[in-house]
């Protein structure tokens, strides 16, 4: 590892010295005597920045009391992907919206809900307009299923509860990579959704089309879950690039 004196200074010496500690901790794990030794820095400077960057977790601490990267680096990695996401919206819902027909959209978990963050609606005919803003449930519809699929085993457990759509169901969904719902959010409208991932794989959206069942049918994947899980796919490797 570089010493601090070597490293390029921004001019604000707080921050460059905790910059130092957590370019020393994409490494991996390290304890307070070797991060002194990697960024050449005062050991009460160490302690006060790694103490002060765990309280903002940035900075976490191992089983063993040793120094690691902490969970908000993570979070912040996510929502950086996420803006590259709505970014690279807007073409790919366009040409889905083209060839399928339908209105389409991206939704992004918040907490309880699934949000719209970006759509294109259908020209001319009957629209069923989702605005960009939206709060919709998490407990039915094909987005909400797909964002739910991929959780880990508690958020799961949490998210079937009380929802439209079944275990069973998620392990289809995951199975085929797509879901399918007709009727289970709003009467009369079905849905397909596929998952957008970030570059470490984690579902962080669903993109959509949506419309009356007329059009769509009660078997709404077997026409249009190929056009949509390339629609995905699109947005995914976006992330990457």
């Amino acid at each position: 590892m570089v010493e601090h004196n070597e490293r390029t200074s921004s001019g604000v010496g707080v921050l460059d010295k905790a910059a130092y500690i957590l370019d020393c901790l994409e490494a991996g794990p390290a304890s307070l005597s070797q991060l002194v030794e990697a960024t050449g820095l005062a050991r009460p400077t160490v302690h006060r920045l790694a103490v002060a960057l765990t309280h903002h977790r940035l900075v976490a601490r191992d089983i063993q009391g040793r120094f690691m990267l902490g969970p908000r680096l993570g979070e912040l990695s996510s929502a950086a992907g996420e803006d590259r996401l709505i970014a690279a919206s807007g073409n790919v819902l366009n040409q889905l919206r083209n060839i399928t027909g339908e209105s389409s959209q991206v939704y992004r978990r918040q907490g309880d809900w699934r949000v719209c963050v970006a759509s294109a609606e259908r020209p001319i005919g009957l629209r069923d307009t989702i605005p960009v803003g939206t709060q919709l449930s998490m407990k039915a519809g094909s987005a909400a299923q797909v964002l739910t699929a991929w959780e880990d085993h508690s958020r799961l457990v949490e998210g079937l509860r009380n929802a439209r759509f079944t275990a069973t169901m998620l392990a289809a969904v995951r199975r085929r990579g797509w879901a399918q719902s007709v009727g289970e959010r709003e009467r009369g409208t079905a849905s397909v959704s596929a998952p957008v991932r970030s570059p470490s794989g984690k579902v962080i959206a669903a993109v959509s089309i949506s419309g009356p069942i007329e059009r769509l049918t009660r078997q709404p994947g077997r026409l249009h879950a190929e056009v949509v899980c390339k629609a995905a796919a699109q947005l995914t490797e976006a992330l990457r690039s």
